[in-house]
């Protein structure tokens, strides 16, 4: 909105007002208000949580320390939500269509993870919402956000490709950008995403299928990252501390990735997919990194409230739709790896319980307690320390999939 107001003033000629053209300068913005709204409106949230009563209610699952969390206000995701939003609504161009798609996806994934919330904190119903309409929303969103980018005309890609080159469904755009000696750069529509450690890395979905159904392949590829990586940060989230400041050291990653490809010296230089009008998306990662660091001043060790699934399920959400917009999906399993290791985790322990089970009479367990971080706890490791060397990893895996823009 503010950028608007700036926008009119500009025209009119006041001083100073074409400062908010600039995508850094409304990005730094963003960052900062996020915090402000995190960390001074945080405590009012976190106030009126407790005398609502809305706390957590805490199965005894023998952990030490688990039994001091009882009572401590959760759904604590409105604040992220609210610190994302209001930034966004503020800082970027709302009628881009990229931001478009991260509001909608939030607003869902938000109250999915609410209703969630309500049902064990009003209902008293410890298992909240049935996991099959939990993933039934998920789906809703994977398809909504996969329909958008697949259909949407205003959604494409320019390349740099050798003047040669012939390109099948592309249209010439080189006096759109600078000139590069014995290339040119084309439009095209087709969903092509990047391949991570290859050269000539690019692979199109319609490839599968055919031209005209590639989107029979793309959307259940949008879904199944939403799904997996918004469950993912769901399973993550059960230390103090452990989801906020992981999908902070994330949404960094994606900050990066975004100008790059939303900027074209930048998207040449590294050779990647020069996407249009998506560099608005970084005040959109600036606010949800803001939002992250400020919820983390309050969800540090020990916690003053939890984020809930009102949180985990829509900063999970968010990442996956945020790589599948800025065509980095396939990177997910590297930018993500802690959300996976819980996830698989999880996964391991469940099969590999009722394959004994089934085999032996007996169920057998491969950790002490799933979640992994929930194993090194049985270890005896302290919480705080085992949510350090998971963000640790979760650096170490940051860089690594930056590296990945040079490294072919």
């Amino acid at each position: 909105m503010l950028y608007y107001l700036f926008n009119y003033l500009n025209d009119l000629g006041v001083p100073g007002a074409g400062v908010f053209d600039y995508i850094s300068f409304r990005s730094a913005m963003a960052v900062i208000t996020s915090l402000v709204i995190s960390l001074l409106f945080g405590n009012k949230i976190i106030n009126l949580l407790r005398k609502q009563q809305i706390g957590e209610s805490v199965r005894d699952l023998g952990l030490a320390g688990q039994k001091e969390k009882e009572g401590t206000p959760t759904m604590g995701g409105l604040i992220i939500l609210a610190s994302i939003i209001i930034p966004t609504l503020l800082f970027a161009k709302l009628d881009n269509i990229y931001i478009i798609i991260m509001l909608i996806s939030t607003v869902m994934l938000g109250a999915i993870g609410f209703i969630d919330d309500y049902i064990k904190v009003f209902k008293k119903n410890k298992a909240g919402l049935a996991g099959k309409f939990k993933i039934f929303g998920q789906v809703v969103v994977g398809a909504f956000v996969g329909s958008v980018l697949y259909f949407h005309p205003d959604i494409q890609v320019h390349k740099s490709v050798p003047a040669t080159v012939v390109v099948e469904n592309s249209i010439d755009v080189s006096s759109k950008h600078h000139e590069v000696p014995g290339k040119k750069w084309i439009e095209t529509k087709d969903m092509t995403t990047t391949i991570p450690f290859i050269k000539g890395n690019e692979f199109n979905y319609s490839w599968l299928s055919g031209p005209k159904l590639g989107w029979l392949i793309f959307i259940p590829v949008v879904i199944f990252w939403v799904v997996f990586v918004s469950n993912g940060a769901n399973m993550t989230d059960g230390l103090d501390g452990l989801a906020s400041g992981t999908s902070a050291i994330i949404g960094m990653v994606l900050a990066i990735f975004a100008y790059i490809s939303g900027h074209v010296q930048f998207s040449d230089y590294l050779n990647v997919m020069y996407i249009p009008y998506s560099s608005e998306l970084v005040i959109f990662i600036g606010a949800f990194v803001g939002a992250c660091i400020g919820f983390l001043w309050h969800n540090a060790y020990p916690a003053k409230v939890f984020m809930g699934d009102t949180g985990s399920l829509a900063i999970g959400g968010i990442i996956a739709v945020f790589a599948i917009i800025v065509r980095k999906e396939l990177l997910i399993p590297v930018l993500c790896g802690v959300f996976l290791i819980e996830n698989l985790s999880v996964v391991m322990q469940v099969t590999y319980f009722k394959y004994t089970k089934k085999r032996f009479g007996e169920g057998k367990r491969i950790f002490k307690m799933a979640p992994l971080h929930h194993h090194y706890q049985k270890m005896g490791m302290h919480e705080s320390k085992i949510v350090a060397r998971f963000w640790i990893v979760g650096i170490l895996l940051a860089v690594i999939t930056i590296v990945t823009l040079k490294l072919r």
